[in-house]
């Protein structure tokens, strides 16, 4: 009885995670560049009370063994990096990666993070930087003196300036690309850092293979999909049930036990 409670309990833990990994998808429907997650589960170890193939007689085997579960767990949540819809905003720093890549973003403490949010300004220095401040890499400064910006598919940055017909090159937009996406480590704020799983950045300039391309004045919405996550929702709450009436019903087996034997 008590590995039955204990097995319940163990679906009843791995539904309740799940359930904080819909419920943060959700949470980020509007935030530009996030991508959402997907919780994966696997079994817990089985004790064995009889091995398969174990001799049932001098000439015999037995076909099957016996095997009882211990319960499920979260193994991991895996980020899931398909497009986005592009949103058109007409701004000219907005910048989103239609294919694949990630802008890199200089941290405060020196290290290189990635996002797929698009969504630039400039600071005081006139520095092109994200929502936080941080600056993209590698760094672009737009002169205070810039009437327009034009970024090119390819990563150019090039401004107007007042009184000259010729546009002139300030920088260049890099993309990285990564062997495995679902191996970085998530940050919050849309950033991810490259770690031993997610292998070493290649950066390069976009639209070369494997990198996307820039489009200028978009943004790239989130990934996910408000019915999916709402099902998934549904189909958690019932399995949270489910096990929660197995701790239900198994208490009333003990209780029986004790009243009655």
């Amino acid at each position: 009885m008590s590995d039955a409670l204990h097995i319940a309990k163990t679906g009843l833990n791995a539904q309740q995670t799940r359930m904080s990994v819909i419920s943060n998808n959700l949470a980020n429907v509007n935030t530009v560049g996030f991508k959402r997650d997907r919780a994966s589960f696997e079994s817990l170890l089985y004790q064995t009370a009889r091995e398969v193939g174990s001799q049932t007689s001098q000439n015999t085997q037995s076909p099957t063994g016996l095997a009882i579960g211990t319960g499920v767990r979260v193994a991991a949540s895996e980020k899931l990096y398909s497009q986005g819809n592009i949103i058109n905003t007409d701004n000219s720093l907005d910048m989103t990666v239609e294919g694949s890549g990630f802008f890199q973003i200089l941290m405060p403490t020196g290290q290189i993070a990635y996002t797929r949010s698009g969504n630039f300004t400039k600071d005081s220095q006139g520095r092109v930087v994200n929502s936080n401040g941080y600056p993209l890499e590698p760094a672009i400064t737009i002169p205070p003196e810039a009437t327009s910006i034009t970024v090119s598919s390819d990563g150019i940055v090039s401004v107007a300036l007042a009184g000259q017909t010729k546009l002139q090159q300030v920088g260049t937009v890099e993309i990285a690309t990564f062997p495995n996406n679902a191996g970085l480590k998530q940050l919050g704020g849309t950033l991810a850092l490259e770690t031993q799983s997610s292998g070493a950045p290649n950066v390069g300039a976009p639209g070369s293979p494997p990198r996307g391309t820039i489009l200028q004045g978009a943004l790239e919405a989130s990934n996910v999909n408000v019915v999916e996550e709402l099902v998934s929702m549904i189909e958690t709450q019932r399995a949270y049930e489910m096990n929660s009436k197995a701790i239900s019903s198994v208490d009333g087996m003990l209780k029986y036990l004790t009243q009655n034997i």
